[in-house]
């Protein structure tokens, strides 16, 4: 009896074309990410900055490119302004502290003097300080040096990228779909809506209600932040921003660090003054009014793993990892419930 089937050798001859076209495509797509790559901060920032202003574009119907104007201007712009004006002085302070070694453990040393506490315990903080001193501080300065002269001017570029971003997916996001949707095939169309539906939801309950109020947060922090005194506002500014857009974390991992600083260093009343003042200007007011409001926005996703994912990102990708991570986290989620509505509408049909 004659085998007809084709061999491997043949199948290949036959699709020589296909087989080389693909492989082509593969190559340029993989030199296409390459070239790409040192733009990732902005284009996952501005990615995040459409989904955080697409509330106030959606008030301006019929008019794309005013509303995303309006949208970019005023909630993007803020956020890079504080964001980027903070990384800087935050760049700067780890420079300086590089710079200046010697004075920076002379004052933790004089601190832990004033503080009192047995003697042993007086020995032992000199000790650890000493070797953190002695073995880190060097190695830090010798990455923040490089990364400094490398990076600062990349990371204001990256910053104008993700406007630029935000604006045209704002302006011309909903032709972008329409057109992944016309160049999917027809049987796989329902699917392909049906994941991007769950996932848009997914990327709103994780960025919109979080950045609304960590904006809120980081912008009244700064006003609170110069009255009671402190140096390098827009530094603990947007550490206050990043804090409070991580779920499970909170801007209260930046006051109370500062609470316990002003009570070494004007005493317990104005310490407790402080920590009363922050937490009724900075956070009853989104926990009051912007968290309720946005309160059918949610990604149904722990809180863990979202926190997690912004954690992992953060060490792993930097800024754009920041953000990527919990993006990519929520499209394996928006497939699994694509998946699992898949798998019910077949059981439905089958019991029929």
């Amino acid at each position: 009896m004659v085998n007809n089937d084709p061999d491997g050798i043949s199948v290949l001859i036959r699709y020589k074309w296909k087989i080389a076209i693909s492989i082509a495509i593969a190559i340029l797509l993989v030199i296409a990410v390459i070239i790409v790559l040192p733009l990732a901060d902005g284009i996952v920032l501005g990615l995040v900055f459409a989904y955080i202003s697409r509330p106030i574009y959606l008030k301006f119907k019929g008019h794309r490119k005013i509303g995303a104007f309006v949208a970019t201007m005023f909630i993007v712009a803020p956020v890079i302004i504080i964001l980027g004006s903070g990384i800087l002085e935050i760049i700067n302070q780890v420079t300086w502290i590089i710079n200046n070694q010697g004075q920076v453990i002379g004052g933790i040393f004089d601190f832990i003097r004033d503080i009192n506490i047995p003697d042993s315990i007086h020995e032992q903080l000199q000790q650890i300080t000493w070797d953190v001193s002695t073995s880190l501080l060097p190695l830090i300065g010798k990455i923040a040096v490089v990364s400094y002269a490398q990076s600062i001017a990349m990371f204001f570029i990256n910053l104008l990228i993700s406007v630029i971003v935000c604006f045209f997916l704002l302006a011309d996001g909903n032709g972008l779909y329409n057109a992944i949707i016309e160049l999917t095939p027809k049987h796989q169309k329902s699917i392909v809506e049906r994941y991007s539906y769950h996932l848009d939801m997914i990327l709103n309950g994780v960025f919109i209600a979080n950045a609304y109020a960590a904006l809120f947060v980081s912008i009244t922090s700064l006003f609170v932040f110069y009255a009671f005194g402190f140096t390098h506002i827009l530094a603990l500014a947007t550490l206050i921003f990043i804090a409070s857009i991580i779920p499970m974390f909170a801007g209260y991992m930046v006051i109370l660090p500062l609470s316990i600083l002003r009570y070494f260093d004007t005493g317990l009343q104005s310490a407790a003054i402080f920590f009363a003042v922050a937490s009724l200007l900075i956070y009853a007011p989104p926990e009051l009014v912007l968290k309720p409001y946005f309160a059918s926005i949610k990604s149904h996703i722990h809180p863990l793993l979202l926190m997690l994912a912004f954690l992992g990102g953060a060490f792993v990708g930097g800024l754009a990892g920041l953000f990527a991570a919990p993006i990519l986290l929520g499209a394996l989620v928006a497939a699994y419930r694509v998946y699992e509505e898949q798998i019910k509408a077949e059981e439905s049909l089958t019991s029929d």
